[in-house]
């Protein structure tokens, strides 16, 4: 929003959406629009490779969890028959 209202200030914009200011300024600073009206094109506001790097990891993890729950079925399943529970 405020780089695509060139004429806006920051406090106005913290109005318009009820924030404080200094909130906005902080958003504005993370999404790598500190100084000036904007970033560089293509330059993306938040590294997407870090996101899609956590999601890869996290599709793992559970890849990973789902199999061990499967062999721990398995081997409870052949327990069982063996014990005759």
């Amino acid at each position: 929003m405020y780089r695509s209202r060139p004429g806006a200030t920051i406090k106005a914009i913290a109005t318009d959406l009820g924030v404080n200011p200094e909130t906005l300024r902080n958003w504005i600073r993370a999404a790598g629009a500190g100084h000036g009206r904007g970033r560089t094109e293509g330059a993306p506001a938040v590294p997407g490779s870090s996101v899609e790097a956590d999601l890869a990891a996290a599709r793992k993890r559970i890849r990973d969890l789902e199999e061990e729950r499967d062999i721990l079925r398995k081997a409870a399943r052949y327990f069982a028959t063996e014990t005759g529970w």
